[in-house]
């Protein structure tokens, strides 16, 4: 009679501890099921409202992400090249020489002082250019140079010069280029006010006049600031692709930034971690690689995921895509990969980790109810114990 009382206390036991988890929602898991994926997008609370795309990782949604463009400045910015002749701005320095054709002139008295008797040429000291565009020049006046070339103004200079210098000739160099510039800051060995030559430098020439950036070319990216318009590109993308090193304009700012690109693992794997890039790619196999690969006594094959946001314009190209997801400019996806198919291995390989996508591998069913029956035994276990003493001291 005892051993019975025995059986039906570990019984009621089992069926005490399965409806409360069931009834609870308590069950301890590290993260939803693969079946629970599949139930939110094809069964959602809300009719035809899934939170979230699901997109098997195969050869087509392969071929639709290598379609997908990497950041570029060269889409936002153009092609946009330097122009032929840089101008000279306001806040600028530049230095006039003037030359007469003769001794005796306008200049020459006026810089008797400075050079040999006779000389023929004057040096007209260092102006900056007003707010209003203009320099003095010494019987000339007031001449605008702000938005000209050295050219121009050396033809405007001689034009004030004729009939008062003999055969006048002039010279305009600029000893202080302040408005043909771009900033450079950021993680940079000298953050400066870069002049811009006359040939036109691209965005590389300009970070290396600063010195060059100091941290890893697969964590390092630049954001170009133009008026009101940014964009930010790693640096790999203007090594990789020489489009995408575009033309610096008088003005423009350029941030480098150290942004180390991070994954975070979850679920049945071996490390559940926020892990960073060795380099800037990153396949699916590494990343399962880097977090310690599938744990065997606890993963589903079948329920490998990577999550992230994608654009609409990429997740449109899927099939069975709810419409209403395509409304917003960033889609959650879940991309699935079923480990158990031989040609998944292929898969992870080609499909590339991008910075802070989420890996996760869910349990498989088998180890729930290994939770399940440890549960079980554990609030069972002081249950038969007090019957076993009460038995023995009767």
């Amino acid at each position: 009679m005892k051993t019975t009382h025995l059986i039906r206390l570990k019984r009621l036991s089992v069926f005490a501890v399965a409806a409360i988890l069931g009834g609870c929602g308590m069950f301890p898991a590290s993260g939803p099921s693969r079946d629970a994926f599949v139930k939110s997008v094809y069964s959602p609370a809300e009719e035809g409202q899934p939170p979230f795309a699901f997109v098997e990782i195969n050869s087509f949604s392969l071929d639709v992400l290598a379609r997908r463009a990497p950041p570029t400045l060269h889409g936002l910015f153009g092609d946009y090249r330097p122009p032929v002749s840089p101008v000279i701005g306001v806040g600028d320095a530049i230095q006039i020489t003037v030359w007469e054709a003769a001794g005796g002139g306008l200049f020459s008295a006026a810089d008797a002082g400075h050079v040999n008797p006779g000389s023929r040429a004057s040096s007209i000291p260092n102006q900056i250019v007003a707010r209003d565009g203009s320099v003095t020049v010494p019987y000339a006046g007031r001449i605008q140079v702000g938005g000209k070339t050295q050219q121009q103004v050396e033809a405007a200079i001689v034009e004030r010069l004729r009939g008062k210098a003999i055969e006048p000739q002039a010279l305009v160099t600029v000893a202080q280029n302040v408005s043909n510039t771009a900033t450079v800051t950021g993680e940079v060995a000298n953050g400066a006010r870069v002049p811009l030559s006359q040939r036109g430098d691209r965005i590389m020439d300009v970070i290396a006049a600063a010195g060059g950036y100091r941290s890893p070319v697969h964590e390092t990216y630049v954001t170009l600031t133009r008026g009101n318009r940014s964009a930010r590109a790693p640096i790999q993308a203007l090594l990789t692709n020489p489009r995408e090193d575009i033309y610096v304009r008088p003005g423009d700012i350029l941030t480098i930034e150290r942004t180390p690109p991070t994954f975070t693992v979850a679920g049945a794997t071996g490390q559940n971690s926020v892990l960073t890039f060795d380099a800037r790619g990153l396949s699916l196999e590494e990343a399962i690689g880097k977090a310690g690969g599938l744990m065997d006594s606890r993963a589903d094959p079948d329920g490998v995921f990577v999550l992230r946001y994608e654009p609409s314009s990429v997740v449109r190209e899927f099939p069975n895509v709810a419409p209403n997801l395509l409304k917003a400019q960033q889609v959650p996806v879940a991309y699935h990969l079923n480990m158990r198919d031989p040609s998944a291995m292929f898969a992870a390989r080609r499909f590339a980790i991008r910075d802070k996508d989420i890996v996760y591998v869910s349990n498989a069913a088998i180890a729930e109810i290994g939770k399940l029956m440890q549960l079980v035994q554990m609030m069972s276990q002081p249950a038969i114990q007090g019957a076993l003493v009460s038995r023995y001291l009767n």
